[in-house]
């Protein structure tokens, strides 16, 4: 059988050696189809104008598409348009250079995203993809394949049916229950009223109002169930203080370091964001030379030392982190002493 030329099956790009002007006629309905699919509605006169053709060659071309199986509404009156209606066949589909590589390096690192049988669907992706591009962005998205790695993280995927109807409770506001596993391996039923999805160092996380607890909570989503039904519908909440991000950050935090404290950097916190743990630390913009940073780690001393190394000057209120200034004053003892000199004398970064 002799190979299919695309776009001939589907009536839009003639076979070879036909003459006329259907090559034109082609061209344009490709660049119809990649309008419409680019925004909600059109209308005659906004077509007509971006492919420099008359309102009633845009309708006649609008005919042509729907006998080709594509479903275009068309409306009247103020307000009224084209709109390609979603389902069915999918319209061709055209990307720059820049976009290409850009959805080939996301294929390329979603083995990193947490989700669960990944591989094969994105082997079947990248598949599709390269069928649609040309040679020379073909031979880019090969080259990047051939180069690139993404490191695995070794995190407990979340299983795609999961991560699909948490995501579906979120935008349908619709509450959500659920079988939650706590890192003791302990199981509770939740009542949960979703509102966003996190990812964070290689682990999806919901962010929800726990309804039995009637507080902001973080859950680990590979650690989550989700029940059918769903319950009610909720109005959304105002998101916490510090924003979405933020609240994971903390859980994740009490998680993982047993000593925890607040402290005031002099810098501002672009500066110190690109220096700390991502998504392990927060930092928080206090005035504009200063900035919040709470920070962790398993133990005061620890603690101390890991502040140290950012290289900035900062300030541990005794008052609201008293571990932690002890702490950081015997470092700075211990160092004076190592190196001979009067600790008391030096620029501390820990003044009471």
């Amino acid at each position: 059988m002799a190979p299919t030329v695309p776009g001939v099956a589907e009536g839009i790009v003639p076979p070879p050696g036909h003459a006329g002007s259907v090559p034109d006629t082609a061209s344009r309905l490709l660049r119809l189809l990649t309008l419409l699919q680019s925004r909600p509605r059109w209308t005659a006169a906004e077509l007509a104008d971006q492919l420099a053709v008359s309102t009633r060659t845009v309708r006649a071309d609008v005919e042509r598409v729907r006998g080709l199986g594509y479903d275009v509404d068309a409306t009247t009156g103020t307000g009224g348009g084209y709109t390609l209606r979603p389902g069915g066949v999918l319209p061709p589909v055209s990307f720059t250079d820049d976009e290409a590589l850009a959805i080939a390096v996301a294929l390329q690192t979603v083995s990193a995203s947490g989700l669960a049988d990944a591989a094969e669907a994105t082997a079947s992706a990248a598949a599709k993809l390269d069928r649609l591009l040309p040679s020379h962005l073909r031979h880019q998205v090969a080259t990047l394949s051939a180069v690139a790695d993404t490191v695995d993280p070794a995190r407990d995927p979340v299983p795609t049916d999961t991560f699909a109807a948490v995501a579906r409770a979120c935008r349908e506001h619709a509450t959500l229950r659920c079988t939650y596993r706590a890192r003791d391996g302990a199981a509770s039923e939740r009542r949960v009223e979703p509102h966003r999805l996190v990812h964070v160092s290689g682990r999806w996380y919901l962010v929800g109002h726990d309804l039995d607890r009637d507080d902001w909570r973080s859950f680990r989503l590979d650690r989550l169930t989700p029940r059918v039904p769903t319950g009610p519908r909720f109005v959304p909440r105002e998101p916490p203080e510090g924003g979405w991000e933020r609240l994971v950050v903390r859980g994740r935090m009490r998680a993982l370091w047993h000593h925890r404290a607040r402290v005031v950097v002099h810098a501002d916190a672009a500066t110190v964001a690109a220096r700390v743990p991502i998504g392990s630390w927060s930092v928080e913009p206090r005035t504009a030379g200063t900035c919040w940073l709470d920070a962790g780690a398993q133990s005061a001393a620890l603690l101390a030392v890991y502040l140290g190394a950012l290289d900035l000057p900062l300030t541990i209120d005794p008052g609201t982190a008293p571990e932690l200034h002890r702490a950081a004053r015997e470092l700075a003892d211990r160092y004076a002493a190592a190196t001979g000199s009067d600790s008391s004398k030096s620029s501390g970064s820990t003044p009471a």
